[in-house]
């Protein structure tokens, strides 16, 4: 729980400055890239493993700060990071960075998992309705999953809008297992 504080803490510095100076999307790219570069490679090992001298660890970092040719406040916020001791949390802070930079904007991210594929104007529809119901632009993102059966399920942050056959049959079950009449 302390590292996800401490994530957030991080985020929301470089959000307030990003918001100052005009720039804030344009370090959440800088902050996504570097966080999938450190992510999917041995790099976040190097550069956070203390049995590695300090100084080639930091001369890495300036390399790669040269190399994705990236600006002069990312550049000043890994660095300190890195001296900090806290480059390891580049991931999670780039996704409190999104989370903060999209409730700035007045955006919620949705998820739509459906059984069949569906049409462009149904998920407008669904996209349009969620929004109605969270009271922001809702960017959806749509998955297709057989298991459900039939139906939809949705979520946005911590409400899930499930409508799916799969659900529905487990509940009648359970009802069923009670004794109860459906």
């Amino acid at each position: 729980m302390k590292n996800l504080s401490i994530a957030r803490r991080y985020a929301k510095a470089l959000l307030l400055i990003g918001q100052e100076d005009g720039k804030a999307d344009a370090y959440g790219k800088e902050l996504e890239i570097v966080a999938g570069v450190i992510k999917d490679s041995e790099l976040g090992q190097v550069l956070t493993n203390p049995l590695y001298d300090t100084v080639a660890r930091k001369n890495i970092l300036n390399s790669l700060i040269k190399r994705l040719k990236l600006s002069k406040v990312m550049r000043a916020f890994l660095l300190l990071l890195f001296d900090k001791g806290r480059v390891g949390f580049i991931v999670p802070i780039a996704q409190f960075y999104n989370k903060l930079a999209d409730e700035a904007k007045g955006v919620a991210q949705a998820s739509l998992v459906s059984a069949t594929v569906l049409s462009s104007e149904t998920i407008k529809k669904i996209q349009s309705g969620l929004s109605r119901l969270a009271g922001k632009k809702v960017v959806l993102e749509v998955k297709q999953d057989l298991e459900l059966i039939g139906g939809i399920v949705a979520r946005i942050g911590d409400l899930v809008l499930d409508g799916s056959v799969k659900t529905q049959m487990m509940k009648m079950r359970e009802s069923l297992k009670r004794g109860e009449s459906v």
